[in-house]
């Protein structure tokens, strides 16, 4: 029996995704899956309903009550309410964003209700699971659209432009943090046409500062950990690290943050006296805003001037880009979704394999997140 896979209406204020796409449904109907998809789900990322109903294979629903209570597999981009929960047949999986580490009332109902829930935060960065990888793909996004919210701010030109008015020297950016999101923040910087700076305390990401046309700045502060991720620092290594970070800052028309860890308040990087020191007009964007920013000035979704200078504090990031960031969220959660369904349509989940082993919150009725088990 083919599996039926619903995408909900996103209900969270301001989050405009939505997990799944038209261009990618086809190739989940032809796997032997039926798509439903809740009326109006995709319209905030510029997806009609119609665009999905002329997909065959593909349903429009218009009660959310009976969309879930009918899925075998829900796709979404944010936890649902718990209440939605209690709506799902017993057995049935759910794949999303689900913050597990929380510590609430969610995780316990997913047990209760015995579904299978896989948070996408958890999804081990391997290999062959890169194309499944969510935190990527957003992250990716986020660091475009900050380059972008830094121009929108930023009261000069970013390349060098040579004019019958003169010559105008071209901005320079400082990127803090030089993974997926730096990474994308660094090449879209350079491809404005400015100068361009970034640090890391993994000094492994230095060839690839580098190999995007940015100068790696060294402050010999070292903290690699699994994962790809960076461990916390000591206080002397903090100390060591924004000594040399603040002259670096003090330069920039431009510094972009984007350092975080999954599950933890973001690392603050940036001193009100760094913040404080910036030049006149400069701007701070800070992708860490909504688990509490890199700098300690930062406002979660607010704009805050320091005189000339802008600490802006973007959220829901991905969602600024809402069209692109859905197909690529979609299609992680089909690459994670596709190695378990069956010739038949149906859906078994490998518990054996490392990628869902590791990243699932409950199944067959247990707690399987270890924080959250802790927390019980």
């Amino acid at each position: 029996m083919s599996t039926v896979i619903a995408v909900p209406a996103e209900t969270r204020e301001g989050e405009r995704r939505v997990a799944m796409a038209p261009s990618l449904a086809p190739k989940l109907v032809k796997a032997g899956a039926r798509l439903q998809i809740q009326a109006g789900a995709g319209k905030a990322a510029g997806f009609s309903d119609q665009a999905f109903a002329d997909i065959d294979g593909v349903e429009i629903v218009e009660d959310a009550d009976t969309l879930w209570s009918q899925a075998d597999l829900v796709f979404a981009v944010r936890r649902p309410e718990i209440e939605r929960l209690r709506q799902m047949k017993p057995g049935a999986g759910l794949v999303g964003f689900l913050a597990p580490w929380e510590r609430d009332e969610f995780v316990g109902a997913l047990a209760e209700q015995k579904l299978s829930a896989f948070a996408v935060e958890l999804i081990p960065r391997i290999s062959r699971a890169q194309s499944m990888d969510a935190l990527s793909s957003q992250a990716a996004v986020a660091g475009y659209k900050s380059v972008l919210l830094a121009a929108e701010h930023l009261p000069r030109f970013f390349p060098m432009l040579t004019t019958a008015a003169g010559t105008i020297r071209p901005a320079k950016a400082l990127v803090v943090g030089a993974g997926v999101a730096g990474l994308q923040a660094i090449a879209t910087a350079r491809r404005l046409g400015a100068r361009v700076e970034a640090f890391d305390v993994r000094s492994a990401v230095a060839e690839q500062v580098e190999s995007l046309g940015a100068k790696f700045v060294d402050t010999g502060v070292k903290a690699e950990a699994e994962g790809g991720y960076a461990r916390e620092l000591t206080e002397e290594e903090k100390a060591q690290q924004q000594a040399v970070l603040a002259k670096h800052v003090a330069q920039a028309d431009v510094v972009i943050t984007t350092a975080a860890i999954p599950g933890r308040p973001a690392p603050k990087i940036i001193t009100e006296a760094m913040a404080r020191d910036m030049k006149p007009g400069a701007v701070l964007v800070d992708l860490a805003a909504e688990t509490g920013g890199n700098c300690e000035l930062t406002e979660a979704g607010q704009v805050k001037r320091l005189g000339s200078v802008s600490i802006v504090g973007p959220t829901d990031v991905p969602g600024m880009i809402a069209e692109h960031a859905s197909e690529m969220f979609a299609r992680n959660l089909w690459n994670f979704t596709q190695p378990c369904v069956g010739e038949d349509g149906g859906l078994t989940w490998n518990m054996d394999d490392e990628v869902y082993a590791k990243s699932v919150v409950s199944h067959d009725g247990e707690i399987r997140f270890p924080a959250a088990e802790e927390g019980k």
